[in-house]
């Protein structure tokens, strides 16, 4: 996160009247939308989102009347910097003015609503700031040691993977008509157990529907106590308002109400990754120059079809029975066949020339990219043992930190197989891929060993492409545009019926499909039938139909995160780390494990 140098004082909260703020920047008005196309932002939506509207919203909600700079030249006022009035989250302006206008949604709807009917003050709302703006440094510094790049491609593939695996286990035992258990939750639950969701909630004992979410409660408040208690300054976590005050925010707002009431949703899930493919078709429509849209039959052939270098499928036959005519059209077809074979010969050519141009200059540049394996302030001192290597590869919150896997080797790849059912449908890919693994590892050179040459040319890409920072203001414009349309809640969104649900998994299948060449959609599914591949693909979609089990993989994924970015959670527990900042907490000693 280091798009923008940061110019802003350390700590200017003025503190003062809580009455709206003076600010000569006017709300942006709203006009009707017209027809959009697919992945289209509105002109409202993207007014209210813009720097200039989010500033304004800013000011108006979190800063005191004296924002404001006199002009004497012009007789008139100009509203202050943000990052000259509110105290830094960040090293970046930018990311700064999106946390801030989350921030600002979030103290205008949960904590103005009933303050301002106490007092007119402008104090407590400071405060809060303050201690919000003291995590975010806290957690930015650490976020630097932190491997993302092991954390995004290894790690939490590999929950995903290992969810996959469960979901479809615990369907065929429940579907069994051998099986003793003929619940899919009980089954999933007995493989991850969590004490966040124990006992697994039925409809026939109500009780355990309120045993869960109450334990579910007790581990949100658990895990964001343990955060602040690592990360706060020890003035601020004696103050026991201000804690108990964010750290309800936390726990409820982002962990309850966004990521365990809306993030584990499936049709939730499924709507993104629909956004997703749509953003991705419509890059790829804009680097080729057209618009994406249905494929015609004419857009189906390759360019030497279209201008009749290759065949397109078998020539028409007349339907005469005439010899010379017969022997005429199986010279024709010959000639036109053995032209196909030589265009095709020269597109391969052609191909194989691109490739190995491509393959040559990625080798050429590969030597001048940095090392991957350099060791992080969190890794351990002493290079990991062969019997640590090999335990490595079954938990992912006891992997050495210090260890640095082969990109290849990352389970990211293994997740997509294990998506695609790869050992299934196609076996034959499956054991190809395994080979060219092995010889990417063992083979001569070692290119894709870590370090290797294949191994430095793909991180090098993933970071410039997927860990860019200078993407992260956008994705933090795009999730507050999502959650707070119009910088308010709005209303709550209707859960859908099961219909609606199945039209949004089946859109989700059709935009994924949209992005998969038709050759090889027709080879993967085994069918050239468009309604039986859509139905194959909703199946791969269905590992994301039970809510209750996505939160199991959610809630693992949470909690890595957060051993990642405060490894003393994972060491000590919550209860230990107060005592240690001796304060004076009232947290009953049975709440107090450790973070697995």
């Amino acid at each position: 996160m280091t798009a923008s140098t940061h110019h802003g004082p350390e700590n200017p909260l003025p503190l003062s009247s809580a009455s709206q703020a003076a600010d000569s920047e006017q709300p942006v008005s709203l006009r009707a939308p017209g027809p959009l196309r697919s992945g289209e932002t509105s002109k409202p939506l993207a007014d209210a989102i813009s720097d200039k509207a989010t500033a304004a919203f800013v000011r108006r909600t979190l800063c005191s009347q004296n924002v404001l700079l006199g002009d004497g030249e012009k007789g008139r006022s100009t509203p202050r910097p943000i990052e000259e009035v509110l105290p830094p989250l960040t090293s970046s302006n930018d990311v700064d003015l999106q946390l801030y206008g989350i921030i600002s949604v979030i103290i205008k709807e949960f904590v103005q609503t009933w303050y301002t009917k106490i007092t007119p003050d402008h104090v407590f709302v400071n405060e809060v700031i303050q201690i919000i703006a003291h995590c975010t440094r806290a957690l930015e510094q650490r976020l630097r040691k932190v491997d993302l790049e092991a954390m995004l491609l290894d790690e939490i593939p590999e929950l995903v993977s290992a969810h996959v695996a469960s979901f479809r286990l615990a369907q065929q035992q429940a579907s069994s008509p051998h099986s003793l258990v003929q619940d899919s939750r009980l089954v999933y639950h007995t493989l991850h157990p969590h004490p966040a969701l124990s006992p697994v909630p039925t409809d026939h004992e109500p009780s355990s529907i309120v045993e869960q979410r109450e334990n579910e409660s007790a581990w949100r408040q658990l895990l964001v106590q343990g955060v602040l208690a690592v990360l706060l300054p020890t003035e601020d976590l004696e103050n026991g308002c201000l804690r108990a005050l964010v750290a309800e925010i936390f726990a409820e707002m982002i962990l309850g109400n966004g990521i365990s009431g809306k993030a584990c949703e499936g049709w939730l899930l499924w709507e993104g990754i629909t956004s997703i493919a749509r953003v991705l078709q419509a890059s790829e429509s804009k680097e080729q120059g057209v618009e994406a849209r249905e494929p015609g039959p004419e857009q189906s052939m390759t360019r030497l079809e279209r201008y009749g270098l290759l065949s397109s499928g078998p020539v028409e036959q007349s339907g005469t029975t005439d010899p010379l005519t017969a022997g005429k059209d199986r010279h024709e077809t010959r000639s036109v066949s053995i032209s196909g074979l030589f265009w095709a010969a020269v597109q391969f050519v052609f191909f194989a020339f691109t490739a190995v141009r491509a393959l040559i200059a990625s080798l050429a540049t590969s030597s001048s990219l940095p090392m991957r394996s350099v060791v992080s302030d969190q890794s351990p001192t002493e290079a990991p043992s062969e019997s640590q290597l090999l335990c490595a590869d079954t938990t992912p919150s006891r992997r050495p930190l210090g260890f640095k896997r082969p990109i290849v080797s990352m389970s990211l790849w293994s997740c997509i197989a294990q998506l695609a059912e790869l050992s299934v449908r196609m076996p034959w890919l499956s054991g190809s891929v395994s080979i060219l693994h092995f010889g990417l590892l063992a083979g001569p050179g070692k290119v894709g060993d870590t370090d290797g040459i294949l191994d430095r040319f793909l991180s090098n890409a993933i970071h410039k492409r997927v860990l860019n920072p200078a993407s992260l203001p956008a994705i933090l414009r795009t999730v507050r545009a999502t959650l707070f349309p119009n910088n308010a809640l709005g209303p709550a969104r209707q859960i859908p019926s099961d219909d609606e649900a199945k039209e949004i998994k089946h859109r989700c299948a059709v935009s994924i499909l949209h992005l998969m060449p038709p050759r090889f959609t027709a080879l993967y599914f085994a069918t050239q039938s468009y309604d039986a591949q859509l139905l194959c693909m909703e199946d791969v979609l269905g590992c994301l139909d039970d809510a209750y089990l996505n939160k199991h993989m959610i809630f693992q994924i949470v909690e890595l995160i957060i051993v990642r970015l405060v490894p003393e959670l994972g060491e000590r527990g919550v209860r230990d780390i107060m005592e240690e900042r001796s304060a004076d907490l009232s947290i009953q000693p049975s709440a107090t494990p450790m973070i697995r």
